[in-house]
């Protein structure tokens, strides 16, 4: 958990350190001791091998020079004695060399002390070989005194002279014995530093690697989770957030995410809700004017009957003017109650009109918030890839991130698209009711003149003739225009319809997001049920074909019109 309150460049850096410090520490433990073991052996083969040689070296030489002198008061003949001279001055000039070598080689107080006896007493050999010389070279007489020097006080010095060098040779090889243990306790302490070093860095590393791998991969692995769940429609998911990591960071973006889709889908779900109730209403609505209006156009073909019977008969003039002016109050009436129904169809398409731009609104939203979450997935996806391989699972949540937030944007440009349409129609509609109302108003003028005819006819029977032609191609304008009304009835009908239906796929869109209950619940089969309802009457009441076939020229005109919307 401490691991999830630093960020993960921070836990690498700390954790190459630590594993830097420790391979730093092991090479410098490693060096101090190859150091340790070098210096020994060098000491060895530089200091105590080397005077171990010169001093046996030294005592072989002073062993010849011993010899030379017995021999020199051995031989008898002048050139012997001659021989072993030069062969004793070549030994002791050998052995000043040696000296010479061996007192650069010494390397404590001790063997510096053995080193000046040993000069002392060899300057009392050489004294003692020349007074053994001396007595040599003097004759036969001088042979048994100089026999006796060289055996006496001659030896003794030497054999002194021998012990001393002998010791100096003992004190080298302890000092190389010695040189040669260090050596090894330095190498076994090395051995085991380093060893005891390395398992400690390999074990530090592999539990670094393990709480860093663990902190990192878990909070990865809820974010996908997470992605998936809201990838399949579920925007239930309870996103909890622990630390302050990239991880973290990520898994809050995300639960923000998932709280504002949620709370744009909530508002979609009832958009479509309304939409589709407020459609299925028009569509009602419709029904009641077309029943309305195929009412009026069977009114009207009474009256024409009526006034065909006028014609035939003038003596039922009265009579037939009275029914006549009846029949036209009831038109009247109708064509006054036909203009409120286009009033009522026109002031409800301007509140669909309106609810459509508020969808539009709403989808320019949810595009917006589409494209921002493509750029942020986008830039997830660039510090994955910064990240190497271990941002690789990242990369895959950027990825599938992105891909959604295309998704939403694609699926919010073509319900803007349908939105606009139906929003461009609805206005059509509009502008169409709006006319079909002028038209009801001019109907209901005209009905008020047909009735002011009648009154006329019934009044004035001189001018029965002509009030009845009047009366005609009136009645012939109306049956017109309602059958007009009729034709753009069932449009608007159909219209509503239309719109009615692409609510129920919005809204069958949206239910395809779980969310929690508080968000509401869409039911896009009810409205449509309702209009299916709605439109069963109509289904048993056919429309009569028209009386006259002009009737039907001047709707034709507008066809497209209505088509479009």
């Amino acid at each position: 958990m401490f691991l999830r309150l630093l960020s993960i460049r921070t836990r690498l850096i700390v954790a190459f350190t630590l594993l830097l410090l420790l391979l730093s520490t092991v090479a410098a433990i490693g060096s101090l001791q190859i150091a340790r073991v070098q210096f020994n052996a060098n000491d060895l083969g530089t200091n105590w091998l080397p005077s171990t040689n010169v001093l046996a070296s030294i005592r072989a030489t002073a062993n010849e020079a011993r010899r030379a002198t017995l021999r020199h008061v051995i031989e008898e003949s002048v050139p012997g004695k001659q021989a072993q001279e030069e062969a004793l001055a070549k030994a002791e000039k050998a052995l000043e060399s040696e000296f010479s070598t061996y007192e650069k080689l010494i390397s404590s107080p001790e063997e510096k002390k053995l080193y000046d006896k040993m000069r002392v007493i060899w300057d009392a050999v050489v004294l003692e070989d020349r007074k053994v010389l001396e007595l040599s070279k003097a004759g036969p007489e001088q042979s048994a005194q100089a026999r006796g020097q060289a055996t006496g006080s001659a030896t003794q010095v030497f054999t002194d002279f021998m012990d001393v060098v002998g010791q100096d040779i003992a004190l080298n090889q302890e000092g190389g014995r010695k040189a040669t243990e260090q050596a090894e306790k330095d190498y076994h302490l090395a051995l085991y530093l380093l060893g005891g070093l390395a398992t400690l860095a390999v074990s530090l590393g592999a539990v670094l690697a393990w709480a860093i791998t663990r902190s990192i991969t878990e909070p990865l692995h809820m974010a996908v989770s997470v992605a998936d769940t809201v990838a399949r429609g579920d925007l239930t998911a309870s996103i909890v957030v622990q630390g302050r990591d990239e991880p973290a960071r990520l898994l809050g973006a995300m639960r923000d995410m998932n709280g504002k889709l949620r709370e744009i889908m909530a508002s979609i779900r009832l958009s479509s809700d309304s939409i589709a109730t407020g459609s299925s209403e028009i569509a009602s609505g419709s029904l009641d004017l077309s029943q309305r209006t195929e009412q009026q156009a069977s009114n009207l073909e009474e009256t024409a009957a009526s006034m065909e019977e006028l014609t035939a008969t003038v003596r039922t003039n009265a009579d037939t003017a009275q029914q006549a002016n009846k029949v036209a109050s009831a038109a009247s009436a109708s064509a006054v109650e036909g203009g409120k129904s286009v009033a009522l169809v026109v002031h409800t398409m301007q509140d669909i009109s309106e609810a459509s731009r508020k969808i539009a609104e709403i989808t320019n939203v949810i595009d917006a918030i589409a494209f921002q979450t493509n750029i942020l997935a986008l830039n997830a996806a660039v510090e994955a890839a910064r990240a190497g391989e271990q941002g690789r699972g990242f990369a895959v949540v950027a990825s599938e991130v992105r891909a959604l937030a295309q998704r939403s944007g694609t699926a919010a440009k073509e319900i803007k698209e349908l939105i606009g349409a139906n929003l461009q129609k609805v206005e059509q509609g509009t502008e169409v009711a709006t006319r079909a109302g002028e038209q009801m108003d001019r109907i209901v003028e005209q009905v008020r003149s047909v009735d002011t005819m009648i009154s006329e006819i019934s009044s004035a029977s001189a001018e029965q003739a002509v009030g009845i032609r009047q009366v005609g191609e009136a009645v012939s304008q109306l049956d017109q225009m309602t059958q007009q009304n009729a034709a753009l009835v069932e449009q608007s009908s159909a219209a509503a319809g239309s719109l009615e239906q692409q609510a129920a796929a919005l809204a069958q869109i949206v239910s395809t997001f779980k969310m929690h209950p508080e968000h509401g619940a869409s039911q896009p089969g009810g409205p449509r049920a309702a209009t299916a309802q709605a439109m069963a009457p109509r289904q048993a009441q056919p429309c009569r074909p028209p009386r006259l076939s002009p009737a039907r020229a001047q709707p034709q005109v507008k066809e497209e019109e209505w088509a479009a919307f």
